[in-house]
């Protein structure tokens, strides 16, 4: 069993690792713009900067909501904003369409935790790009959210299903599938839980959460 512990510095070991491409270019533009002259290059360099830097931004308020404490929000988040950092991720990834079917202004800050999180997993199977739907309803005390990924070739590692479903075996929480288990176990604690189903040209994940009294609308 994996401790609290190393649980973290997992997670921890995730986010580096997915701030490292930004953050890298980053740097490297900066001693090319230390050296370069010309000023067409240095033009060009400059917005290999900018996107960097907007790259770098957006990961860190995904990070914020689907990791975080998300403070400033209170107990529910407004649906604009998990829909504004899914839809930076999708443009970051390229060639991969976003549709969005969320009718509640606001969601539970757990329930945001776990869409952006399957969106997130839902969007890496995209690898040769795809459709990312993505929905929430509150329906019969519940809330119920999906993540569907369809495209050419979808990959998706199954040991990330068995985390989502908490059936992973002793050394299969990885920085890899350890989002995947955190919000399996957030799931649990909430009396909900998440489903996945895989076929050659779709991912679909899903979950059901127990709806908070007074925090949806």
């Amino acid at each position: 069993m994996t401790s609290p512990t190393d649980f973290a510095a997992l997670l921890c070991s995730r986010l580096c690792h997915d701030m490292l491409s930004p953050v890298g270019a980053m740097s490297n533009g900066l001693e090319l713009l230390a050296d370069e002259t010309d000023p067409e290059m240095r033009a060009k360099v400059i917005e290999l900067l900018e996107q960097s830097a907007r790259s770098s931004a957006d990961k860190l308020k995904f990070f914020r909501l689907a990791f975080g404490a998300a403070g400033g929000f209170g107990e529910a988040v407004p649906v604009d904003e998990a829909q504004d950092v899914v839809a930076a991720l999708a443009a970051d990834a390229k060639r991969v369409k976003l549709n969005w079917a969320i009718a509640e202004p606001s969601l539970p800050k757990p329930a945001v935790k776990v869409l952006l999180n399957l969106s997130q997993i839902a969007l890496d199977a995209l690898v040769r790009g795809g459709t990312l739907d993505v929905g929430a309803e509150s329906r019969d005390g519940n809330i119920e959210i999906v993540a569907r990924a369809t495209g050419e070739r979808v990959a998706f590692d199954e040991t990330i299903g068995r985390a989502l479903q908490d059936e992973v075996a002793p050394g299969e929480i990885t920085s890899r599938t350890a989002a995947a288990h955190m919000i399996a176990l957030l799931a649990q604690e909430l009396g909900g839980g998440l489903q996945y189903a895989l076929s050659d040209e779709a991912l679909v994940l899903g979950a059901v959460l127990p709806e908070p009294e007074g925090l949806i609308g």
